[in-house]
């Protein structure tokens, strides 16, 4: 069993990162988001200004037919329905039959007993990357819940309880906090980019889980392909940060520096 404990220090590299957001750039994945009413727009308009092509296709009588063609796929729970659950569970097996990736983004897990059950069976499909905060990531283990989707712990109080889910998975977790942390079961990787204006904005984490597909999408190493994700979101963030005033005009220029930011200023910006 892998423990914590037990993670070594990962070997990505700058230019690895920068290589797998070039990728996403040159190959404009296309996503499939099976994403909640209140994150659709700002996760289209995200994958967008990365060069990522976003489709919204969650009907059941579709979902599971366009996860064969799509780059990758992204599952998220905020706003869950019987509808929206079916079309999810079409998308998932159209995604294992093809062999796409996915992303599972849990959100609320370990609140709820009917939305806890759902991602409790959707882990067991093995997603190649689920996303969440350290309540989720806690509450998806077994654990207790956050506060409806917001965290009461902290990310690495969670890495402990994302080895579990590695373990069942196969893939990545990627921990959402003021450092981000992100272990596949072997490594563990630390990010301390982004601002706190991103906690005060509906779907913005919702759209990383968006860009994580994207990038999973051009790269075999769910974790290369998490951290390529937030590291290329939270130094936007960061830069987007400068130029605002406040969490309103925060994602409009977020937009803007995701659109404008090259593989080279990503290597030169990320601190691993």
């Amino acid at each position: 069993m892998t423990h914590a404990h037990a993670l070594r220090g990962h070997d990505l590299t700058r230019a690895q990162l920068a290589t797998t957001w070039d990728a996403l750039r040159t190959r404009s994945p296309l996503v499939q988001c099976l994403t909640n009413r209140v994150a659709t727009t700002l996760s289209a308009n995200v994958l967008l200004a990365a060069g990522a092509s976003p489709a919204m296709v969650d009907t059941p009588r579709e979902a599971r037919a366009f996860a064969g063609v799509a780059s990758a796929v992204l599952v998220n729970l905020g706003t869950p329905t019987e509808e929206s659950m079916q079309g999810i569970a079409e998308a998932v097996t159209g995604a294992r039959e093809s062999g796409t990736p996915w992303v599972l983004d849990p959100i609320g897990a370990g609140g709820l007993p009917w939305r806890s059950g759902i991602a409790t069976g959707l882990l067991a499909k093995r997603p190649t990357i689920v996303r969440g905060n350290a309540s989720e990531v806690i509450g998806l283990a077994g654990g207790r819940g956050g506060r409806g989707a917001d965290s009461i712990d902290h990310p690495e109080s969670a890495v402990r309880a994302a080895c579990r889910l590695v373990e069942r998975s196969g893939g990545a977790v990627a921990i959402s906090g003021a450092v981000d942390h992100l272990v596949d079961g072997r490594r563990l990787a630390l990010l301390g980019h982004g601002h706190p204006w991103l906690t005060q904005v509906t779907g913005a984490g919702c759209a990383l889980g968006a860009l994580m597909a994207a990038c999973v999408a051009c790269t075999e190493d769910p974790l290369l392909a998490a951290a390529t994700a937030t590291a290329a979101y939270t130094v936007a963030a960061e830069r987007a940060a400068e130029l605002s005033r406040g969490p309103g005009s925060l994602m409009p220029a977020l937009l803007d520096e995701l659109a404008q930011l090259t593989p080279e200023s990503l290597a030169a910006a990320v601190q691993l």
